[in-house]
């Protein structure tokens, strides 16, 4: 036995023991513990100390022995492969007889292990496991069976395909034997077993296993049966089922769809918060699963009231807490969310898209799940709900001063359904938007955040009908609601203000031009007054603005009132202040709004960026003689506002350029093993090659390199981002440098032909940029890339098919003609997928481009002679009618 082999010395026992002990004190210096640990860890047989521990130390309390197993769980997720096989073997025959411990804590613990050690070495490597969870499945005793549908349930949860797959030595699949078992425990007295067992076959209903797919009529029968248990963790469980089922194979549920549809109805309003918020995920499931939608239409005014009623705000919501805190109340450390930023894009359908924080996402709970489900509700039903809905949401909005969260609930309701419902709410918008904006002005800032968030729903329909007089007015008025609540004294209406603000900006573009002014003044008085969370959001709405109304903001009067706040701040910042990324982003939309325009305030701007860039290099290359943690989104957004920059600034950026490191820093971030900085990096490569090429020159080399590298195979499936960056990049570079590249051509070439051949799963944009960037190849390198047309001119001319007509898109036939002029068999055998790309421009503006392709068809046309009818004939008449206008 392994016992006989191992056996643990009194000393070691008692000091880890003790370490243990001390560990759980409050007082403790608990730093100072644990690197005593980490030097036991140290040692080969420090896990089968701590699994004796949490075995067999009985004299020891059940907190230090739950430690020891929390601690191996631990350490045999980064360890179990380095451990003898002797010793792998001890901990095993340790854990197996404690799954029926006595305490409840140990057996989770050991369950837990367990748990670890089977996705660590497989279930093929521990059979003795299967056998023991068997026997006490069988044993009727509540410690044994209660300790293996633990430690199985966890099993499923984290490796459920290592249970459905063939293990020496048996001859049924684990989740087969267990299957039977399972459903069995489903009639279990204890809630527990129940419990464990549901949520162990839950697990599979993804997968669908053999095991579940033939017994699923059984399972069926064993949610419905326990679809009223007097357990809430139970129902919560069943709830959680009937919406995976749905999702997964909703044929299942067809049969019962009444039924079920019934039983969620009845769970939304269960007296427990968690299985009402479990049912209520079942309604925007059913609209996503496009089912017939007849199957919900008799129920839908029972569940529009249940979801209604849902949306009012519970007695003990954080928000409601929240909802109190003060203007003058400095943010906590916590207050703080953190950032989720996308890294610049770049090249055909590049855009910067920004996460989209509604004011009513933030914490999931059953108040949000039925504002969502009242939205895919009104997305499926449209206006037919309605009438339906209006004359319980009139009924709540008239609700009386005390009973304001029935108000609230009612202006949530009207923005849930602003997408799905707004033919039908079209005709009364001007009706709905008089009533909205008092309610900017009610005297509970829940109400006013609410309505902030609900005119914001509806800001692309207010800016369409500011058209006329009266929508102009209406406009005006929501204008100027939303501008007054940026300025409110809650930092939640504050926050709902802003955000709602900046939704309109962007619907409104060129009519906020009349209003810049006062939209400037507000903004900057919230700049003035806002705690650090809120200053990030009136940073996005300043840089929103400026997006909007570009080249407008280039006018001194408006100038003075933005620039000398933001630069005053930009001043107090120290270089390792995270609260400068907000800063930088908002400077990068205001460089390309002002164009030329931010000269004047271009160059500490320019050198800022190269120092904070600089000194994270730094920081990366020797973290301990800085003294600081490197963090690569100061470089991430330094990138990004040099791309602003050079975008803005144009060729006026290549004097400063000119006077800096900027190339020498921007090949190492080309090269950083972070995606997002080497998005950013590649954004800026091309930005330059645009502006200032000859700075690049000296490195050039390097540049198409490392470019050319995040086109191989593997980097485009894993970071399909940096890729189309690199894509562009290469473009660009090629049209500005021309001949330069051609050393790099066949190497650029031969990343570019796989990604136009292997399309499936790829990312639109990319094969367009990879397109354009081939056919830019094939213009000033016509003489290399032409001798290999054979290999992609039929993949590359459907790409071309796809791509809008605009300026790269001329490039790129400017290749196509190039390299036919170069080598005209090469296009021979692909000449009616050239043809249909040819067709696939609506007009070609320029003319010297049109009378080139005019020319590579009649050349076509004049060396195939009697063949060349064949090729038209194979054409649609759609193309051919396209090709007339080139007289062929």
């Amino acid at each position: 036995m392994a016992t006989a082999i191992w056996q643990p010395q009194e000393e070691g026992l008692r000091e880890i023991c003790g370490l243990l002990e001390e560990y759980r004190s409050p007082t403790s210096d608990q730093a100072r513990i644990w690197q005593q640990l980490q030097r036991y860890s140290q040692f080969p047989d420090f896990s089968n100390y701590l699994a004796f521990i949490l075995a067999r130390a009985e004299g020891k309390s059940v907190e230090v022995r739950q430690a020891a197993g929390l601690l191996l769980k631990n350490n045999l997720r980064t360890t179990f492969s380095l451990i003898t096989p002797p010793y792998q073997q001890y901990i095993k025959s340790e854990l197996l007889p404690c799954l029926g411990a006595p305490d409840r804590h140990l057996r989770s613990t050991v369950g837990t292990v367990v748990s670890v050690i089977v996705q660590q070495g497989q279930v093929q490597g521990w059979p003795e496991l299967l056998q023991a969870l068997v026997q006490c499945f069988d044993s009727n005793d509540f410690n044994l069976m209660e300790g293996a549908l633990d430690a199985l349930s966890k099993i499923c949860e984290d490796i459920p395909d290592g249970l459905d797959a063939d293990v020496p030595g048996f001859q049924e699949r684990p989740i087969n034997i267990f299957m039977p078992r399972l459903f069995q425990f489903f009639q279990s007295p204890y809630v527990s077993l129940r419990k464990l067992a549901l949520s162990s076959v839950n697990q599979y209903i993804v997968l669908m296993p053999t095991a579940l797919l033939l017994s699923m009529d059984q399972y069926l029968q064993g949610l419905f049966t326990l679809a009223h248990d007097p357990a809430a963790e139970v129902r919560k469980l069943v709830c959680a089922a009937l919406v995976q089922l749905l999702e997964v194979r909703p044929d299942f549920l067809q049969p019962h769809m009444r039924n079920v549809i019934e039983y969620m109805l009845q769970a939304n309003q269960d007296a427990d918060e968690e299985v009402a918020l479990e049912s209520c995920e079942f309604w925007s499931a059913f609209c996503e699963a496009h089912l017939p939608p007849q199957i919900l239409r008799e129920f839908l005014p029972r569940l529009i009231a249940v979801l209604l009623s849902n949306m009012v705000y519970a007695d003990d919501d954080e928000a409601l807490v929240d909802a109190e805190a003060d203007e003058n109340v400095p943010d906590r450390d916590q207050d703080l969310k953190p950032r989720f930023r996308n890294s610049r894009a770049h090249g055909a359908d590049g855009t910067d898209e920004e996460e989209e924080e509604d004011d009513i996402i933030n914490s999931w709970n059953l108040r949000k799940c039925s504002a969502a489900g009242l939205d895919v509700l009104s997305t499926v039903f449209g206006d037919e709900i309605l009438p339906i809905l209006m004359p319980l949401v009139q009924a709540k909005l008239s609700a009386t001063d005390i009973a304001w969260k029935e108000r609230e609930a009612a202006v949530l309701a009207l923005g849930a359904i602003a997408e799905g419902c707004i033919n039908g709410l079209f005709p009364h918008l001007r009706e709905m938007v008089s009533f909205l904006v008092p309610l900017l002005d009610d005297k509970y800032p829940l109400v006013r955040s609410i309505t902030c968030w609900t005119l914001s729903r509806y800001s692309k329909w207010i800016v369409q009908a500011a058209g006329h007089t009266e929508g102009h007015d209406q406009f005006d008025k929501v204008l100027t609601g939303l501008l007054r609540r940026i300025l409110d004294s809650n930092k939640r209406v504050q926050e709902a203000a802003c955000s709602a603000f900046a939704t309109l900006e962007e619907e409104a573009a060129g009519e906020l031009a009349p209003h810049l002014e006062l939209i400037l003044q507000h903004l900057l008085c919230a700049f003035a007054k806002y705690q650090r969370r809120n200053l990030r959001i009136v940073y996005d709405a300043i840089g929103t603005l400026a997006d909007a109304v570009g080249g407008e903001l280039n006018q001194p009067k408006y100038l003075e009132i933005l620039m000398p706040p933001l630069i005053a701040k930009w001043q107090q910042h120290s270089d390792s202040d995270r609260d400068l990324f907000p800063l930088l982003e908002c400077f990068t939309s205001i460089a390309q709004a002002l164009g030329p325009g931010f000269t004047q305030y271009a160059e500490p701007v320019f050198l800022r960026c190269i120092n904070l860039i600089r000194i994270q290099q730094s920081v990366k290359a020797d973290p301990i003689k800085a003294g600081v943690t490197y963090d690569k989104e100061f470089i991430v957004c330094s990138l990004d506002l040099l791309s602003g920059l050079a975008e803005g600034l144009g060729s006026g950026i290549e004097s400063l350029v000119a006077r800096s490191d900027l190339r020498n820093l921007l090949l190492q971030c080309c090269a950083d093993e972070a995606a997002d900085v080497r998005q950013s990096a590649l954004a800026l490569l091309g930005d330059l090659a645009k502006v200032c090429a000859v700075h690049l020159q000296p490195n050039l080399a390097d540049f198409l390199n490392a470019a050319a590298k995040q086109l191989q195979p593997a980097e485009v499936k894993e970071n399909v981002s940096v890729a189309n960056n690199a894509c562009w990049a290469i473009g660009e570079i090629a049209i500005k440098l021309r001949q330069e590249i051609s050393p790099i051509a066949m190497s650029i070439m031969s990343c570019l032909v796989p990604i136009l051949s292997n399309t499936e799963g790829l990312n639109k944009s990319l094969l367009e940029n990879s397109a354009i960037t081939l056919g830019r190849l094939g213009w000033v390198c016509p003489d290399i890339v032409s001798l290999h047309m054979e290999h992609f001119m039929r993949p590359w001319c459907f790409a071309l098919r796809t791509i809008r007509d605009d300026i790269e898109k001329e490039d790129a036939f400017r290749g196509l003609c190039a390299m036919v002029r170069a080598n005209p068999p090469g296009a021979l055998s692909s000449l009616v997928h050239m043809c249909q790309a040819i067709a696939s421009w609506h007009e070609i503006r320029c003319e010297d481009l049109h009378n080139e392709i005019c020319h590579v068809l009649h050349g076509y046309k004049q060396m195939l002679g009697t063949t060349w009818d064949q090729c038209m004939g194979a054409l649609e008449p759609p193309v051919k009618e396209r090709l007339l206008k080139y007289g062929v």
